[in-house]
């Protein structure tokens, strides 16, 4: 930057009525935030980007500040001072304070926490040629935000300043008063007197003046602390590591999330906004990944652009719905990314060049890619959660965890034979998995992986609904990181077709347990690696799906059979270097249970019926076989 003027301007005028409380006669930068006044902050932010000359536009009680802060050595920086005769604005301020600033320079608000690359945003604004650089993200509270409207190339459109219209949508992208501003052509556009606000008046004047107006898009924390609700909620995120995990200094952990049948409810086609309905608990669940600092990402396949039933405007409008109706209920997704192609020609309407193959439709990853290169994502941290075995195929390719959700489609589409991970309910399930089951079932199995670490064969049994499925993916996760691969064999693979099922005849005579063990007890004994065809079962018709998942074996691989029987097969339960069974309390096991048979469409009555059927057949014999077990393991239960 130019070092004839001061690179960063901080807006530190207020008075901070609404923290007096707090404050007592203290101007609001210096209120105390973790016991350290937020100003300082400020400077060591200003600091650690290479921002050396920093100017105060102070007014309220400027005293103290100066007194606290001095010349600056003490952060490291050189602070100088300009002091308001009478309160101008954020503009006024910053107009009489333009001739001892840079030619290119930062503002920042006094009362704003932020955890920020201001050396990243910078180059933005400079790559991008911008008269201004506004850092924009979306929030918890866009109904009392002032929005902004980008193009695809982040230019801003659009400023729809708060408060708005009663029915009006807008996409939830704030402006977060954070700026990067050329000095030049800036003075004209401010009032020489009386007050004028940059965001109200400033900005908007530069747009109809056809300035450049780049939107610098970002989750990077910024909050302002404003009222003691929001001091106290930015003090609880720096304690929570919320700031520190949603920063550039490392990777970001995201769930990649489906639109349709897992976001909103599924339809024919949504070709308008007013067609869009979210799912029920889905803007809690979003809500609770915000709050967790994981971003959420919309992957999602829209070839209603291709057919020409929607345009890009169209679209944009259709997601800005989406948006403001979470922002309503106070959550957010960080990003939007959009396949609009189709690979099939005929349609009456159709876009010619979106009628292509590309590397973008799920499941292809291209879309997953960008996100994790435009938002720094970790991908061995990630999830896909989705409606259908497309989405999950996505999410094997991309290289994340998979959650099937049983809304939408519920992975019935039968396009792709692969096996989700976790299989939940709903969103709400699957962020509930996510945040709290999944960590809890890794620090529960870990005596069990350190068992598995020196076995062959690992065997995992329990009731019905007892989360066996979850268990081996969790122990299989566990033992890659320890340096060894598991495949999983479920018995499910080997049920019977449930004409041929005989009730009474115990839960062992359900499944084919010759091919079963055919399948299994030679690989016990593999001297080179072999491949094989794991048939897969489609819960939700009772059968296979008559397609199979593909496996290659070493000999040094650990084999996980889990299913109800389990334990009760002997030469598998005799055979196995460590034996195990999942449980939980019955209450929850049953209603499970009952939520997984009225999935598949039966009524209360035949439900309690065969409630009753596999409790005869089956809770006697797998409780028995619980004393075989090495470790008996808490299932997770929300």
């Amino acid at each position: 930057m130019n070092a004839a003027g001061c690179d960063v301007a901080i807006l530190a005028g207020g008075e901070g009525t609404r923290l007096r409380g707090r404050t007592g006669s203290l101007p609001k930068p210096m209120v105390p935030l973790l016991g350290r006044p937020l100003l300082d902050y400020q400077l060591d932010l200003c600091r650690v980007h290479g921002c050396s000359r920093v100017l105060l536009l102070v007014h309220h009680a400027h005293e103290a500040i100066r007194a606290h802060v001095g010349d600056g050595s003490r952060h490291g920086i050189s602070v100088e001072y300009a002091v308001e005769a009478s309160p101008r604005g954020t503009a006024g301020a910053l107009r009489d304070a333009l001739p001892r600033l840079a030619a290119t320079f930062l503002v920042l608000y006094g009362d704003t926490y932020l955890d920020v690359d201001l050396r990243r945003m910078r180059d933005a604004h400079a790559q991008h040629d911008a008269d201004a650089t506004l850092f924009l993200h979306p929030n918890d509270h866009p109904q009392d935000s002032d929005l902004v409207e980008v193009d695809d190339a982040r230019f801003i459109t659009a400023l729809h300043p708060y408060p708005h219209a009663e029915h009006a949508e807008y996409d939830n992208l704030v402006n977060a008063a954070l700026y990067v501003m050329r000095r030049d052509g800036l003075e004209p556009l401010i009032p020489r007197e009386g007050k004028a606000d940059l965001a109200k008046d400033v900005f908007p004047q530069m747009l109809r003046a056809g300035r450049r107006l780049f939107g610098y898009v970002s989750p990077e924390y910024i909050k302002d602390i404003g009222t003691p609700e929001r001091l106290d909620l930015v003090a609880a995120d720096i304690e929570a590591g919320l700031p520190e995990r949603l920063s550039m200094r490392g990777l970001r952990s995201a769930v990649f999330l489906d639109r349709d049948g897992t976001l909103n409810e599924e339809g024919e086609y949504v070709t308008r906004p007013d067609q869009l309905a979210l799912l029920p608990g889905v803007a809690d669940a979003v809500r609770r990944l915000n709050r967790a600092g994981r971003l959420a990402v919309i992957i999602t396949n829209q070839s209603v652009v291709a057919r020409g039933d929607v345009t890009f405007t169209g679209l944009k409008k259709i997601h800005a719905r989406l948006t403001h109706l979470l922002g309503v209920q106070h959550a957010y997704v960080d990003g939007i990314y959009v396949c609009p192609h189709h690979p099939d020609r005929g349609f009456a309407g159709e876009v010619p060049e979106l009628k292509v193959v590309c590397s973008c439709r799920k499941p292809a990853t291209r879309l997953v890619d960008e996100a994790c290169r435009d938002l720094q994502i970790d991908r061995r941290t990630s999830w896909f959660v989705g409606d259908t075995t497309s989405d999950m195929e996505t999410g094997r390719r991309a290289g994340v965890r998979t959650v099937l959700v049983r809304t939408g489609h519920a992975g019935q589409d039968g396009r792709f034979p692969f096996q989700p991970d976790y299989v939940v309910p709903d969103l709400a399930a699957a962020v509930s998995w996510i945040l709290d089951g999944h960590p809890a079932m890794v620090h529960r199995l870990a005596p069990v992986a350190a068992a598995a670490l020196q076995a062959r064969l690992v065997v995992m049994g329990g009731l019905a609904r007892t989360g066996k499925s979850s268990a081996a993916q969790v122990l299989r996760e566990i033992l890659a990181d320890l340096g060894r691969t598991a495949h999983i064999f479920p018995l499910d693979s080997w049920l019977k077709p449930a004409a041929e099922r005989t009730e009474g005849t115990g839960v062992a005579a359900r499944y084919d347990l010759d091919a079963l063990l055919t399948t299994v007890t030679p690989l016990l004994r593999l001297r080179t690696r072999a491949s094989l065809d794991l048939p897969v079962y489609d819960r939700g018709r009772r059968a296979a799906y008559g397609q199979s998942v593909q496996m290659s074996i070493d000999p040094d691989d650990v084999i996980v059979v889990e299913g109800v029987p389990a334990l009760l097969v002997d030469p598998l339960a005799q055979a196995a270097g460590v034996r195990v069974h999942v449980e939980m309390p019955e209450a929850e096991r049953v209603a499970r249970l009952r939520s997984d048979y009225r999935w598949r469409g039966e009524t209360d009555a035949a439900v309690d019926g065969l409630l009753t059927s596999r409790a005869k057949d089956e809770t006697a014999p797998v409780q028995e076989a619980r004393a075989r077990a090495d470790f008996i393991v808490d299932a997770w239960t929300d």
